[in-house]
C-alpha cells in the first residue's frame, strides 16, 4: 500500500496546529522536508516526550517520507537547549545510519512558527500569505511524524500524549484515548488544587480559554497537546476574555502608536508588510475595513507577541487582526504584494526569549515543574469523538447507534481527495450517540 494511502486511512492530521490533513499536505515535491521539534509554547512538554521515547520511530518515518516528497534534505529543527531530546535523536540517527540532520534553534518565541522555521533552516522567506511549498519546503510536527510511522504499521490515530500542568496536584504527561473528557485528564493529573480556575487548551500564547460549560463538554482531539489550569484572575485569563467591543473601544482610546507591536512582530521581522500599529491607528479612525492597510491583518500568524508581550498599554493588536481577518476572508479578500521581501536587519535583537516571556506572562511558578519520565496511561469507558477535528471537511459517520466497534475501527470517513480526515474508535464498546460527535461506551470497569 502506498504511503499516502496509509496516511489517509489512518486519519493522520497535523498534530501541532490546525490539523491540516497529512495525506493532502504530503502530496507534493520539495527540496526540504523539515520537522518542527521546537515545542514552541511555554510549559508544554508533549513533543519533548515524544522525541525522548520515539526517536527511532521518528527517524524511520522520515526515511519513508523523504522519497515520497522528493526531498534531498531532511532536517529536524529543534531548540539547542533540548539536550536529552537531541541525544535521543542523534543516537537514533547513528543507529539507523540515517542522513537526517539536526538544526539548532534559539530558545525564542515563536521558534516553532512554520515560516520562522523555514527561514532559519533554509534562509528562504515564504511570501506573505504563502506556504512552505512556495520556497520548496514542507513542514511536519514531530507528533505528526510519529503518527505517520504508526500508519505504516496499520495503526490509526486513536490516542494522544497530553501535558497537563498549572494548578493541578500532580502535573503530568498523559496518554489518553481521543474523546477523553478534559475533566478526566485533570483528575488523572491529581485533580485541582484551587477552587476558582480556568482552563487553557494548548499553550498560554495561542491556546484558547474554555468557559466552565466548555470544560464540562470538551474532549481531547487529534490536535490537542496541552491543558493548562490557571486561577480565574490570572493575567492570561483576563487578557483573553475581553469582548470584541471592549477590544475595539480600548484600541480607539489607548493606542499610543509606539509601534512596539510592529517592531517585535515575527512576521514583520521576516520582512512581511504587516504593521499592527498602523492597523490599530486605522481602526480607531475608520469603520470601513476595505482600506488597503486592513489587508495586512490577513498575514498575521496570531502568535500573540504584540498583545501579550510588546504592547505597553495592555491592548490587543492580535485580537483586532483576527476580527479584521475573519471579516475580510468572508468577503473573499486575499493578500497580494509585489514588494521584495527582505528580513529586518534588527531581527536577531528583537526576538523574544522564552524565559523572559514566561516571566511576563506571570507563569514563573510553573516553568520548572518536573514531570515523570513515563506518561500516565489513562483508561476511560466513555469517549465523545468529534467528526471534525481538523481543517476542512467533517467526516461522515459510518456507524449507527447500537453498533459494537473495536478500538482502531473506522467510524467516520472522508473521500481520499477530500480536505478532511478519517476518524477511528479510540476504545472498544457500543455506539450510544451519533451527531456531530460519536459517543462510544464500554462495559469495561475502569478503576
Amino acid at each position: 500500500m502506498e504511503l499516502l494511502d496509509q496516511i489517509y486511512k489512518a486519519g493522520v492530521v497535523g498534530a501541532g496546529g490546525a490539523g491540516f490533513p497529512t495525506h493532502i499536505k504530503l502530496k507534493c515535491n520539495v527540496e526540504y522536508l523539515l520537522v518542527n521539534a521546537a515545542e514552541c509554547e511555554p510549559l508544554i512538554q508533549t513533543d519533548k516526550y515524544i522525541m525522548r521515547h520515539n526517536a527511532d520511530e521518528i527517524i524511520k518515518a522520515l526515511s519513508f517520507m523523504a522519497p515520497l516528497v522528493g526531498a534531498d534534505k531532511v532536517i529536524i529543527a529543534i531548540k539547542g537547549k533540548y539536550e536529552r531530546e537531541i541525544q535521543a535523536l542523534q543516537s537514533a540517527i547513528k543507529k539507523l545510519d540515517s542522513k537526517v540532520e539536526l538544526f539548532y534553534l534559539k530558545s525564542v518565541y515563536p521558534a516553532g512558527d512554520e515560516q520562522v522555521i523555514v527561514y532559519e533552516v533554509t534562509g528562504r522567506v515564504i511570501p506573505p500569505g504563502g506556504i512552505p511549498l512556495s520556497v520548496g519546503a514542507v513542514v511536519s510536527n514531530v507528533a505528526t511524524v510519529l503518527s505517520i510511522y504508526d500508519a505504516t504499521r496499520g495503526k490509526s490515530v486513536t490516542d494522544k500524549i497530553i501535558t497537563v500542568t498549572g494548578e493541578v496536584n500532580n502535573p503530568s504527561l498523559l496518554s489518553v484515548p481521543i474523546g477523553t473528557p478534559i475533566l478526566k485528564c485533570i483528575k488523572a493529573a491529581g485533580g485541582l488544587n484551587i477552587k476558582d480556575y480556568c482552563v487553557i487548551m494548548g499553550g498560554p500564547m495561542m491556546g484558547r480559554i474554555l468557559s466552565s460549560d466548555e470544560v464540562e463538554q470538551r474532549t481531547i482531539t487529534k490536535t490537542d497537546g496541552g491543558i493548562i489550569v490557571l486561577p480565574t484572575n490570572h493575567y492570561i485569563k483576563e487578557r483573553k476574555s475581553l469582548s470584541v467591543q471592549h477590544i475595539i473601544n480600548q484600541t480607539k482610546s489607548a493606542c499610543i502608536q509606539c509601534s512596539y507591536c510592529t517592531q517585535m512582530c515575527p512576521r514583520y521581522l521576516l520582512g512581511h508588510p504587516l504593521r499592527p500599529h498602523k492597523v490599530m491607528r486605522a481602526i480607531s479612525m475608520s469603520l470601513d475595513h476595505s482600506e488597503e492597510i486592513f489587508k495586512e491583518a490577513l498575514i498575521c500568524c496570531e502568535c500573540g507577541i504584540c498583545e501579550m508581550y510588546a504592547c505597553p498599554m495592555g491592548i490587543s493588536p492580535r485580537q483586532v487582526n483576527i476580527i479584521i481577518k475573519n471579516e475580510l476572508r468572508q468577503k473573499g479578500v486575499k493578500f497580494n504584494t509585489t514588494l521584495k521581501i527582505i528580513p529586518d536587519e534588527q531581527r536577531d535583537g528583537r526576538q523574544v526569549p522564552v524565559s523572559r516571556l514566561v516571566q511576563r506572562l506571570n507563569l514563573g511558578k510553573y516553568k520548572d515543574i518536573k514531570f515523570d519520565d513515563d506518561a500516565i496511561e489513562v483508561k476511560v469507558n466513555i469517549v465523545t469523538i468529534p467528526l471534525k477535528q481538523h481543517i476542512g471537511k467533517s467526516a461522515t459517520s459510518i456507524v449507527a447507534v447500537g453498533d459494537e466497534v473495536n478500538k482502531g475501527q473506522l467510524i467516520g470517513e472522508v473521500k481520499r481527495e477530500d480536505m478532511g480526515a478519517n476518524i477511528h474508535a479510540s476504545i472498544s464498546g457500543k455506539v450510544t450517540n451519533v451527531s456531530d460527535c460519536i459517543i462510544i461506551e464500554s462495559s469495561e470497569v475502569i478503576l
